[in-house]
């Protein structure tokens, strides 16, 4: 590609051997990404002369319709990418190749590198088109602007300048309409001109750019090879449901149906187009210690990123694409996670998202019941961590309790006992241990329901002080509970106020004495009614399940138990008149409620033998 006049040679304006060095090595961590950005330019190229074409039909009277072709040449060791698109003239080549230097002093770099400010900047600056540089040794375009007769080179090396020149006459017959690209290649790119390695590349990067994309070979004929239908950028009236099914297997890579989609654009200060789906099937990779979501980015079709915060960790279990009208193509996944309009996505897609699934749980209860049995362990967390939409988080949270499964927290406060203030809970590790728990009893023998909460997270998001309408959630196995405004139900099982109740004070005494300090403090219950001892936590302490995974992963002492015991109970009451095993049936009532806590008695040996004696003393042994 010689020019038929001498090159002029123009220098940069700017100190362009810091600034490619300073995107090379901190904008892209990856070479491959320089086709995605010249692949993205000759598309916007190509929507440049789709639009000016509106008013002037000519410029595409010649019938050849946009389109990108992409030609390596192993005996030359040059890729091209070529394009039917807008092109430009001498000045655009100039200004539009030669926007990195136009920043003109050192400040630019200063700001480039500052964190705030780097991710706007490049994006201003055209940056994108210089990644190329990270496999090319040279760069040398032609590009004829439609309509014009003129065509020019523009050729650089990345050093201090580049040249720009008329092109010769074959180059001119080579580019009717558009600009073609070709890049020098290093001796370590020669990859990127095997097809199998940029048809990959084009299929993870720009597979939905919605201009045709041909690959020329050297042997054989140009074939398409991306897809060219960005399906969320069309209106959901042109689509089907096997149209959508087909989206969430090729975004997701999976197999099964989408349980729920969302597909809208947004309009405004920001335009941008969401298809997501959530699963219908756990993802393998659900609870990975990153806890990264999956939703694609892509910026006017082109894929920027898979990793870029879209939703807040507890909505990873979507799948789909954001594709941004407004977001600058030209920065880094690094850059992505400070951008502030993307900031402004994630909020409002975030709020849809909530906002559809709560409608699902509303007019598709059955629908929704499915996402909930696949991911409310992770919608939970969201409970821990999103403070803002609480509330919200609650509304969709469903709950196995005493009363049934998939239940709400609004048809739980709607069933409320006369005088009943809060919402009880209990957190443990199974819901039959839950069931079974002593300390349900009370709250059994009066209605009351209450939430059996059996996930990992329970510990964490109860831990905080939560409220639903008003009603405070209460743990029924932390602080003091008084159920005495709370009228009994007609079963005979409840309260046994009519049996005798051995003396509080006296029997306590006995029990921390022979306990000491393996428990905090003994107390009467009234959770209790028919077992005989639980153990709680204190008001101020952390709830005992949360207290049990904290000590599992070394992260906090345990505080010592408050044991509560049923006065009402025959073996509390034998304690104040069998003080000979009164040490022995102390720790008889600790032991047992450990274990009824899903707890191992401290020394089991011990535990087992003291058991043996009483049973055995019991049956005139």
């Amino acid at each position: 590609m010689t020019a038929t006049a001498a090159a002029e040679s123009q220098p940069f304006q700017a100190e362009v051997a810091e600034l490619l060095h300073l995107m090379v090595h901190s904008v892209y961590s990856e070479t491959d990404i320089f086709l995605r950005e010249l692949i993205s330019n000759a598309s916007d190229a190509c929507d440049k002369l789709r639009y000016e074409a509106i008013a002037k039909p000519d410029l595409i009277g010649d019938g050849t319709p946009p389109e990108i072709r992409i030609v390596p040449d192993k005996k030359a060791n040059t890729l091209a990418v070529v394009d039917t698109g807008i092109g430009m003239d001498r000045q655009e080549l100039i200004d539009n190749l030669g926007t990195i230097a136009r920043s003109g002093t050192k400040s630019f770099l200063a700001k480039l590198t500052e964190a705030k400010d780097g991710a706007n900047l490049i994006g201003q600056f055209g940056v994108g088109f210089y990644a190329a540089f990270m496999v090319a040794e040279k760069i040398v375009v032609t590009s004829r602007r439609a309509g014009s007769d003129e065509v020019w080179v523009w050729s650089s090396e990345g050093g201090k300048g580049f040249e720009i020149a008329p092109a010769s006459e074959g180059a001119a017959k080579r580019v009717a309409r558009g600009t073609e690209i070709v890049l020098h290649l290093k001796p370590e790119a020669a990859k990127y001109l095997e097809t199998y390695e940029i048809e990959r590349i084009v299929r993870e990067y720009s597979d939905n750019i919605q201009f045709p994309i041909l690959l020329v070979p050297e042997e054989g004929e140009p074939r398409q090879i991306n897809s060219a239908s960005a399906l969320w950028q069309r209106s959901k009236s042109e689509l089907k449901p096997e149209d959508y099914k087909q989206a969430y297997q090729q975004i997701a890579g999976t197999f099964d149906e989408p349980a729920m989609t969302l597909h809208y654009r947004a309009e405004g200060r920001q335009s941008y187009a969401v298809l997501l789906f959530a699963p219908s099937t756990k993802p393998f990779d659900l609870f990975q210690v990153e806890r990264k979501g999956k939703v694609k980015l892509y910026v006017r079709r082109v894929f920027i990123a898979d990793d870029a915060e879209l939703l807040p960790a507890y909505l990873r279990f979507v799948r789909g694409v954001i594709d941004s009208e407004d977001l600058p193509l030209n920065i880094s996944r690094e850059m992505l996670q400070n951008n502030p309009q993307l900031a402004q996505i994630r909020k409002a897609v975030t709020t849809r998202v909530i906002g559809e699934l709560e409608t699902l749980g509303e007019k598709e209860p059955e629908t929704f019941a499915k996402i909930w049995d696949g991911f409310g362990p992770v919608i939970k967390e969201g409970l821990w961590e999103d403070f803002e939409r609480r509330e919200k988080l609650l509304v969709l949270s469903r709950f196995t309790t005493t009363a049934g499964e998939n239940r709400s927290l609004k048809q739980y406060v709607d069933g409320f006992k006369p005088n009943q203030t809060e919402i009880y809970y209990l957190v443990g590790d199974s819901i039959e241990r839950l069931k079974s728990n002593p300390k349900l009893e009370s709250a059994r023998a009066r209605g009351i329901e209450v939430l059996l909460l059996t996930d990992p997270v329970d510990a964490f998001w109860t831990a905080a002080p939560i409220e639903f309408g008003g009603k405070p959630l209460k743990s029924l196995s932390q602080g003091d509970v008084d159920f005495g405004l709370i009228p009994l139900t007609d079963d005979k099982a409840g309260d046994k106020k009519d049996e005798p109740a051995a003396d509080a004070a006296t029997t306590i005494a006995v029990i921390k004495d022979a306990l000491g300090d393996r428990v905090s403090d003994v107390r009467a219950s009234q959770r209790l009614t028919s077992s005989a001892s639980c153990l709680v936590a204190g008001g101020d302490s952390r709830d005992r399940a949360l207290e049990r995974l904290l000590a599992q992963q070394n992260r906090g002492a345990v505080t010592k138990p408050i044991l509560e015991i049923n006065l009402r109970h025959p073996l509390v009451a034998a304690l104040a008149t069998d003080t000979a095993q009164a040490k022995d049936l102390s720790l008889l009532l600790f032991e047992q409620a450990q274990i009824l806590d899903g707890e191992m008695p401290d020394d089991p040996a011990a535990f087992a033998s003291r058991l043996n004696q009483l049973v055995l003393r019991g049956v005139g042994r």
